[in-house]
């Protein structure tokens, strides 16, 4: 078994030593699954391509909430953050592109804070945009990234309202135009909070995740051979990140099931994990991977430079992708992370069939209880990879799903968690 793997599975009631005058408490949780009935009550949906004109969006990138309940839903295809009340009504809408005020470039990133205000990350202008929660246009921060670095854009909402959040690996890479990709090389995934009240971004490190060695820090974009970059193995463990309502962060970076929380000045304080044993990757489990990922290659219908491509043209494009393929010695437990409002921690494990990343969704809470589990099939979390899903939460247990249609048009369903 991996090494990091027996974080998982062996039993530490203590606490132990995690940095200068702090402590880590382990809090094993059970082993066996109880399971919860799904319980959302639908509200309203909004996109739709017969629907009101504000509501025909070109690309559902991200959705957030603020503390009244309202919607903003950021459409990076029409560089536009649209304004949805409680109610599922227009409220208003901002953001274009262009080089002026306010104006975007290539914008890849959305942080709503609990008071209105909204932040983009604008790779293209490697800046944030902030506005009011008016919708108009405050300021602008420069990102500490250089010319030619790569970035991650995701962003997690700071409580305090100062600040984001972003745990590098957990994000899509975004090269920064203007130069040619210079890569600096990382021997962790730390956590990081970047504060946006000066000119110039800064960032502290809340706490540094692991990084397998030869894995890339972060998702790739595209080919990301064509970067020079490792290639990112299957089944390896993500860094997958949610912040809570104290400000601290829970993140998974290890194929174990260990969920940990840490916070700013302190560390790692807490570690919440379930006796789970990760599946080693056998020569039947790459095979019957490389199958699912051609299955879906060959159901896609691709589309060339406007001409559509043959399936003999698919077919071949698809098992060349395929065989570059790396394969980690065993499969992580856990495939997504996000945290709601109230301190819980939604945790997505891999379904029976080990390349199922949407199984069962455990619920925590930030204080070490085991809420329950909701079985695989009836919570799907969204994706840094593929957006649909379950993609934000929001207070009085309001959550946001992205849905697509056959024909690639998402829709925003708002529900409420009983």
């Amino acid at each position: 078994m991996h090494a990091r793997s027996m974080l998982g599975v062996v039993a530490l009631a203590c606490l132990v030593a995690s940095g200068p005058g702090g402590a880590q408490e382990i809090i094993n949780l059970p082993g066996e699954d109880r399971h919860m009935e799904v319980g959302f009550e639908e509200l309203y949906r909004v996109g739709s391509v017969s629907g009101e004109d504000w509501e025909q969006f070109g690309n559902v990138r991200m959705v957030g909430f603020d503390g009244a309940g309202q919607l903003y839903i950021f459409d990076n295809r029409a560089d536009r953050i649209t304004v949805v009340s409680p109610a599922g009504r227009f409220v208003r809408a901002f953001g274009r592109p262009g080089d002026g005020p306010g104006e975007f470039r290539n914008p890849d990133g959305l942080a709503v804070m609990r008071d209105g205000r909204v932040v983009i990350a604008d790779i293209g202008h490697r800046v944030y945009h902030l506005f009011d929660a008016n919708g108009d246009f405050e300021r602008r921060v420069r990102m500490v990234s250089e010319p030619g670095e790569l970035t991650t854009t995701e962003l997690l909402p700071d409580p305090g309202g100062q600040a984001v959040f972003s745990a590098v690996g957990s994000q899509t890479l975004s090269v920064l135009f203007g130069s040619p990709v210079r890569t600096v090389p990382h021997t962790t995934r730390p956590v990081e909070r970047v504060v946006l009240t000066e000119e110039v971004a800064t960032k502290d490190t809340v706490a540094d995740g692991w990084l397998p060695a030869g894995e890339p820090s972060s998702f790739p974009v595209g080919n990301q051979r064509t970067l020079g970059l490792p290639a990112r193995k299957t089944f390896g463990p993500l860094m997958l990140a949610g912040v809570l309502p104290d400000g601290s962060v829970a993140f998974s970076d290890s194929s174990a099931y260990a969920v940990k929380i840490a916070r700013l000045g302190v560390g790692i304080w807490r570690m919440l994990k379930r006796p789970l044993l990760p599946i080693p990757v056998t020569n039947r489990v790459v095979e019957a991977e490389k199958q699912s990922r051609l299955r879906d290659a060959l159901g896609e219908g691709s589309v060339l430079s406007g001409v559509r491509e043959s399936p003999r043209g698919r077919r071949a494009r698809a098992l060349e992708r395929i065989e570059q393929l790396e394969f980690f010695d065993e499969v992580s437990i856990i495939r997504n992370l996000k945290t709601g409002w109230d301190g819980e921690i939604w945790v997505q494990r891999h379904g029976e069939d080990p390349g199922d990343r949407y199984g069962p969704v455990d619920v925590l809470a930030m204080d070490g209880r085991y809420l329950g589990t909701f079985p695989a099939g009836t919570v799907r979390l969204q994706t840094p990879v593929r957006p649909i899903g379950l993609a934000a939460f929001g207070p009085d247990g309001l959550v946001a799903f992205i849905e697509e249609d056959e024909l690639d048009v998402k829709t925003v369903v708002v529900k409420r968690l009983r």
